[in-house]
């Protein structure tokens, strides 16, 4: 591996799970255990690497889908985990004991500076303690990961800006949503400004956020009974072709699933 490689695999993505793997030289980390540790180690392996190498997690907030399998990852192979306090005080009794040599407060609104790593954590506007997200910064490139939430501030907008890749939340469609299933408090919940992004909703703020060096977009956290990656994708695309960007050209669509790992890839 060179100096410059910035590497990074959704391992797992959606209303099921959620886990992202980011190595550089000298890091090699998840953000988010979403499903067990059995499931995130051999979706690990399914791109050739092995979670007794990672040695930092980074946990966005307390829901099941992104919290599941903390504790035992942690306790199992003995990763520092950052999480912010409110977090962290939302998490406790819900994913076990971890050896506090072990836990480690990220602050919302901050950036750690780790060797060749740079994480800038951002807050957002979802119904948790306090979720927040990442921004990782290596060699000059960044990968924003940025799920769950209801809408994008300005702020946020700002320090998201032209990042290389994407991992970004298109969770339901409108139609779908309020054709469905779900009780009317749950569809109002998710179609809240602390719910989610509907594909619509995500493409406005990507066409805003992404710049010249954009190249990768990850179509992420998609909901099982409110969205397809057909209709995700589908929407995404054509709304930014419509307003004139190259989908296919100057920069990439990718879909993301719970059950299978998107490719290793350098940015």
């Amino acid at each position: 591996m060179s100096a410059d490689d910035f590497k990074i695999s959704v391992l797992s993505s959606g209303s099921g799970g959620n886990c992202t793997y980011i190595e550089t030289p000298q890091h090699k980390i998840i953000q988010d255990a979403g499903l067990s540790g059995i499931r995130i180690k051999r979706l690990m392996e399914g791109i050739g690497k092995d979670l007794t190498d990672v040695d930092t997690m980074l946990v966005t907030h307390e829901h099941t889908d992104h919290a599941k399998g903390v504790g035992i990852l942690a306790r199992k192979y003995g990763m520092n985990v950052y999480a912010n306090e409110e977090t962290w005080r939302a998490m406790d009794g819900k994913i076990g004991k971890i050896p506090v040599e072990q836990k480690y407060v990220f602050d919302p609104d901050t950036t750690e500076l780790w060797g060749d790593l740079d994480v800038e954590s951002f807050t957002v506007a979802h119904d948790a303690a306090h979720a927040q997200f990442y921004n990782y910064h290596h060699n000059g490139k960044s990968f924003v990961i940025i799920t769950d939430t209801g809408s994008v501030s300005d702020h946020v907008a700002g320090l998201i800006r032209n990042a290389d890749a994407y991992l970004f939340e298109c969770n339901y469609d409108p139609e779908m949503l309020m054709n469905g299933d779900y009780s009317y408090s749950t569809k109002l919940r998710i179609n809240s400004s602390t719910g989610h992004l509907s594909n619509q909703d995500s493409t406005e703020i990507l066409m805003d956020v992404m710049g010249l060096n954009t190249k990768r977009i990850f179509l992420a956290h998609r909901s099982h009974h409110n969205n397809t990656k057909a209709l995700a994708r589908l929407t995404v695309a054509s709304i930014m072709k419509n307003n004139g960007l190259g989908v296919g050209h100057d920069f990439q669509l990718f879909d993301t699933d719970v059950e299978k790992a998107s490719p290793l890839i350098t940015l």
